[in-house]
């Protein structure tokens, strides 16, 4: 699945000072699109939509994205990394004439299982205009249907493409729904965005089915993952519920806000995480173009040349390449994000009053910014763990994780607003100091693992 990196590593190492900025820039957009679009999307909309409409109506756009972005994404965990690993086999196959069928069927299975939750909460709990609930539900099956479709984006090669469709999007999004709020409110609003996601979804899905242009086939085959892989797609579930389960705890709050339409939200905590996360796209990229690729490269050296009845010196030097270059992947991205962490953290203040947020966020946003770090570095050891198949480790540190950031933002939750945003820091240092025990455990026994461990036939 790293294919994508090695063409924007080619793009990058073009004697020329464009060619990195293009490769660093598709990176981001490939890494972290869906963020970024939202961001910049609904920044603009923000700006702009005061001139153009009430505060209530973009209050109601802006709280409809925010339960379809994190609900979407946190029940779509298991369907996302099965199909990740069903795809990644058919690729290490060379047979991916199921791959268009396969996208088909995960699609349904996951539109038609989160309609069973999203439809009833819309019409029954939630208190919305009959034309803006079903905008909001539009909206939620397209933020969902995206989620999916990103699964592909980092096996292709068309990497430009990728980036037209996102800023084609952002732009049709963002003009679509400052052209609508004027006459519609948040239901023009919603449908405007709606529209750039669709732009995105159809531009996306249209090049996954020109790389894999094959009839559709056995669209229920990956089923049988499920029962194959429950770790991974436990582990999947775990993962995005522990992203969002800081925001949905800090829902409890005594500042919290409930509109009429019965959301809950704590603005002023949920707008510092999402600024946050902003931090984290540069090392986002530069492990696609950079670390990944070096890293699958020694990766793959290994399990060739075993499968070639390599000697035990060659192995054991393969073994020793493999932890140099995780070894030298691990400094750089912590010097990188630690850099990039300290610097947003000595400008917040100046930056805040440039973009005239209220500084009650500053620091909230400062703990963001450090439990980002952390977050950011557990992901990578994930993404390491699962290319040696270590489903139940990753199980492990994802439910870890998922306690961990619950519990202590509700201890922080406990301890007033002075503490606000320690728990989203500490439950991700600490998780990662656990994740990276752990992966750097089993990777020095990689050779054991590989022999007996995983052998089948052992």
């Amino acid at each position: 699945m790293a294919g994508i990196g090695f063409a924007l590593r080619r793009l990058t190492n073009r004697d020329d000072l464009i060619g990195i900025v293009q490769g660093y820039t598709h990176s981001a957009i490939v890494s972290s699109g869906p963020w970024l679009f939202t961001i910049l999307a609904v920044g603009s909309i923000s700006l702009f939509g005061n001139y153009l409409t009430d505060q209530a109506q973009l209050l109601n756009f802006r709280l409809i994205l925010i339960y379809n972005f994190a609900f979407s994404l946190a029940f779509s965990g298991p369907v996302l990394l099965v199909s990740t690993r069903y795809l990644a086999d058919m690729i290490f196959r060379k047979e991916v004439e199921e791959a268009p069928g396969m996208l088909l069927g995960s699609m349904l299975l996951l539109l038609g299982a989160q309609a069973l939750v999203v439809v009833p909460a819309y019409l029954f709990i939630f208190d919305l205009p009959p034309d803006l609930t079903a905008a909001a539900l539009v909206n939620y099956f397209l933020v969902t249907a995206i989620w999916l479709v990103n699964v592909f984006l980092t096996a292709l090669k068309d990497y430009r493409s990728v980036t037209v469709a996102f800023l084609l999007g952002m732009i049709v999004a963002g003009s679509g729904a400052l052209g609508l709020a004027q006459y519609f409110g948040a239901v023009g609003i919603t449908m405007g965005f709606n529209i750039g996601l669709a732009v995105i979804f159809f531009a996306l899905i249209a090049r996954v089915y020109a790389e894999y242009p094959y009839r559709i086939t056995r669209p229920w085959r990956f089923m049988k993952y499920f029962g194959k892989y429950w770790d991974l797609a436990l582990a999947g579930l775990a993962y995005n519920l522990a992203i969002w389960v800081d925001k949905w705890v800090m829902w409890f709050a005594p500042e919290r806000e409930v509109t009429s339409s019965n959301f809950i939200s704590y603005p002023v905590y949920d707008g510092a995480m999402f600024l946050a996360y902003l931090s984290i796209v540069p090392a986002m990229a530069i492990f696609i173009v950079n670390i990944e690729t070096r890293f699958f490269e020694h990766y793959q050296r290994f399990y060739r040349d075993i499968e070639h009845h390599a000697n035990y010196a060659r192995i054991e030097a393969n073994h020793s390449n493999i932890i140099q270059a995780l070894l030298m992947a691990s400094r750089n991205v912590i010097v990188l994000q630690f850099c990039i962490a300290v610097a947003v953290i000595l400008v917040a203040g100046q930056l805040f009053e440039l973009l005239s947020i209220p500084t009650l966020q500053l620091g909230i946003f400062r703990f963001g910014v450090l439990g980002a770090l952390f977050h950011v570095l557990l992901m990578f050891v994930g993404i390491v763990l699962a290319y040696f198949d270590l489903r139940r480790t990753m199980l492990l540190i994802q439910v870890i994780y998922l306690a961990l950031n619950g519990l202590l933002t509700w201890a922080t939750l406990e301890l007033g607003f002075a503490w606000y945003g320690y728990g989203y820091f500490l439950a991700s240092l600490l998780t990662f100091v656990l994740a990276y025990a752990l992966c750097a455990w089993n990777v020095g026994r990689l050779p054991y693992l590989t022999f007996v461990r995983n052998n089948a036939s052992v």
